[in-house]
């Protein structure tokens, strides 16, 4: 049939009309604006693409993107202070110390995250990597560098004095313990671990008795105490070593207190048969 134009009749062309888009012909592709709108939007998917957990866009508690920076420079900066430690030592420099101690706390810090993500992935989150763990922590940590960096500095000849190779290896032994301890713990602990203390009990949380929690009562706490106290006798900081005893000990003594006040409310008697089975191994925490 004809169709019309402002009233008269006109013939069928045999070309198409291209000066109108409203008269392209249909071989042409056409393409939807809104699906594109939707592909630039990071929040926005279309009917039939699965959603995006919310948690994990920038910004929130699992963002894959923060996750992602974080890993990305705690392995930079772990590299860079064990490659320090190597080069000074080997032009025989005091210096290696603060660089050896980035390096240590680097690689804790990122052990956290990746321990939690690994075997207790339903918990892994961006705080899994215990960078914002308190101003305490951060003020600590900020002394023992500074320290470190200045006896190495301005009092070579004293800190070789009480900081010789048998006390650095001692050091070093006891970082490795604790480090091996702790993470352990967190991988035998599963799900049940939680670096907060719980005031409930959460679904599915079971006692755990076997492997290193038939020896310790709390191996995180005992590989987190032994292995802060070794970094200070590696690097030869007596300051902060006498501090970072005193913290550590305060510390954990009143949150295994309080801690076990709950454990005792969740699993009654076969906790405080445990408890009296097993011990913490940290001096004077019973």
């Amino acid at each position: 049939m004809a169709d019309t134009q402002n009233g008269f009749a006109s013939a069928p062309s045999t070309q198409p009309e291209t000066s109108f888009s409203a008269n392209r012909t249909q071989a042409a592709p056409s393409f939807s604006v809104r699906p594109r709108q939707n592909h630039l939007s990071p929040r926005a998917t279309s009917p039939s693409a699965p959603t995006i957990p919310h948690d994990l866009f920038p910004g929130e508690t699992r963002s894959l993107s923060g996750i992602a920076l974080r890993a990305f420079l705690l392995g930079m900066n772990a590299a860079l202070g064990y490659t320090l430690t190597l080069v000074l030592l080997y032009y025989d420099s005091r210096l290696w110390r603060p660089a050896f101690f980035v390096g240590t706390l680097c690689t804790f810090h990122f052990l956290e995250f990746w321990t939690t993500a690994r075997y207790n992935t339903p918990a892994a989150t961006t705080s899994s990597f215990l960078l914002t763990n308190g101003a305490r922590y951060r003020q600590a940590h900020t002394f023992a560098f500074i320290e470190s960096l200045l006896t190495s500095y301005f009092l070579p000849h004293w800190q070789s004095r009480v900081n010789p190779p048998l006390v650095i290896a001692l050091g070093v032994a006891l970082i490795l313990v604790g480090q091996v301890v702790r993470s352990l713990a967190m991988v035998q602990a599963g799900t049940n671990f939680n670096h907060h203390v719980q005031s409930r009990k959460n679904e599915g949380h079971v006692l755990v008795t076997e492997g290193l929690y038939a020896i310790f009562r709390h191996p995180s706490y005992f590989g987190f105490f032994w292995w802060g106290l070794g970094t200070q006798v590696a690097l030869g900081n007596t300051v902060s070593f006498v501090g970072y005893t005193g913290v550590l000990w305060y510390f954990f003594q009143h949150r295994i207190i309080n801690e076990e006040i709950y454990l005792v409310a969740f699993f009654g008697k076969d906790y405080e048969a445990y408890r009296a089975r097993t011990r913490v191994w940290i001096p004077f925490i019973r």
